[in-house]
């Protein structure tokens, strides 16, 4: 009963909507800044066009005509532009997670994991009133402004930043990375070069120092930022964790999105005044509402929705304990997980294909079929050589060799081991199943 009337007090508490606003703004400013980006450096070619084959994350998920995919980059723009403006703001939400989703399905090669935080941020922004006020929408429909939205709202997008980072936190309590520094003593070094701060790298106790701070930041942050006294400093502490991650590392636009983002665990009064600052420098109109909209009871499948939601963002990073072996070797249940920049993994496969019952083989090289950058990622991760080995079995069939069997010979190194086999090189991995469960082939990693 307790808990019962807990929730009913809750679901009617009310915050001011400027949060909301803050973060619908930053998030639209930088995905349309982060697809122009994509745009002008030609990545829309070089990932989704110029490959013969895609490790599609769902086999019916199929890339457009080149035509198609210039297209649907300039829909996924202007659906960012109506986020950021709040213009046809619920159309705007929809298009851009699908087709961002989309594009994210389309090659395992490009997964990443920020990009998995935009699909499910563009998600929650559907379900979201962070339209009825400084939006376009707002002029065009005065009557949906209000200053007032469940707290709810706003909570949801802490929740879901706490997930990211605590899991990420957790993700690093592992070997390699709190006793052995891996792979940031690997990694740091190769910035010996940099001014002011490079020097620092060429010692091994940075990279301790690093490791032990990243974990304790990640599984900390959210709690800090959370509490009033220490949300200042702690935020401190996020610009300056991924301004140095974005110095020192080469991943894109996440250190920017988490600094944008976690603005929202500021208080409303912050939030107010920042606004009350911006109106007054772009003439943007106040917050004001002549008229509160009627307060709608949410369908309870749009609460079902929600708590199915975050139940999987739980859970989901555990799946890892369904399989035998040492995660970053087999990563079987590691994408999806918020483990972030936790391994330094490279490997070299070749194939062999012969032709069921008849003497003869003949050895494939993956180049012929994929980009360098497919290549490389495909040699370490065994769903996606098996992937290719089936996709090997289709080609050579209509090359005439029926009944196909497709062998793997990979060898890998990971976090400064030496470089060991991978796949069992006689098991034809065009007969084995693309499935969840457990891949018997991975060799095990004796260390």
């Amino acid at each position: 009963m307790m808990v019962t009337n807990f929730i009913k007090e809750y679901l009617h508490k009310e915050k001011h909507i400027a949060p909301l606003i803050t973060f619908r703004v930053i998030f639209g400013a930088v995905m349309l800044y982060s697809i122009i980006r994509f745009s002008v450096n030609g990545w829309i070619y070089t990932q989704y066009i110029q490959p013969s084959f895609f490790f599609s994350f769902v086999d019916w998920i199929k890339p457009l005509s080149a035509d198609g995919m210039y297209l649907l980059f300039m829909v996924m723009g202007l659906s960012a532009l109506g986020i950021l403006l709040g213009a046809f703001y619920r159309i705007s939400s929809i298009i851009f997670f699908l087709s961002f989703t989309y594009v994210e399905l389309l090659d395992k090669t490009n997964y990443l994991n920020h990009y998995y935080f935009i699909s499910i941020v563009g998600f929650l922004l559907i379900f979201l009133p962070a339209h009825r006020a400084i939006s376009i929408d707002a002029c065009r429909n005065p009557h949906i402004k209000c200053l007032k939205v469940p707290a709810w709202t706003i909570d949801i997008i802490c929740l879901q930043l706490g997930l990211v980072y605590f899991y990420a936190g957790i993700a690093k309590l592992n070997h390699d990375w709190l006793i052995r520094a891996m792979p940031l003593k690997i990694w740091l070094p190769s910035k010996s070069h940099l001014p002011l701060i490079g020097w620092l790298f060429d010692y091994r106790w940075v990279a301790f120092a690093f490791s032990w701070f990243g974990a304790i930041y990640d599984l900390s942050i959210a709690f800090l930022l959370s509490w009033k006294r220490s949300r200042l400093w702690a935020y401190a502490t996020v610009i300056a964790f991924h301004v140095l991650t974005a110095v020192l590392f080469q991943i894109g636009m996440f250190p920017f999105i988490m600094i944008g983002c976690t603005l929202i665990f500021f208080s409303e009064r912050f939030h107010i005044s920042l606004w009350k600052k911006v109106r007054q420098l772009l003439l943007l109109p106040a917050f004001t509402s002549t008229e509160q909209p009627k307060k709608s009871v949410r369908p309870s499948w749009f609460l079902s929705v929600l708590i199915f939601h975050f139940v999987m963002q739980i859970l989901l990073p555990w799946r890892f304990m369904l399989y035998p072996g040492n995660l970053f070797w087999t990563e079987q249940g590691y994408r999806f997980s918020w483990r972030v920049m936790l391994m330094e993994k490279a490997g070299y496969v070749t194939f062999k294909v012969k032709e069921r019952g008849k003497e003869g083989s003949m050895e494939i090289s993956p180049s012929e079929f994929l980009t360098p950058v497919q290549e490389k990622m495909m040699s370490t991760q065994p769903d996606m050589i098996l992937q290719f080995a089936h996709y090997l079995s289709e080609k050579m069939q209509e090359r005439g060799v029926e009944q196909a069997e497709v062998y793997a010979k990979a060898y890998v190194g990971l976090n400064g081991r030496s470089s060991k086999k991978f796949i069992d090189e006689n098991v034809n991995l065009a007969s084995e199943p693309r499935s969840w469960q457990h891949k018997w082939w991975i060799l095990p990693l004796n260390e």
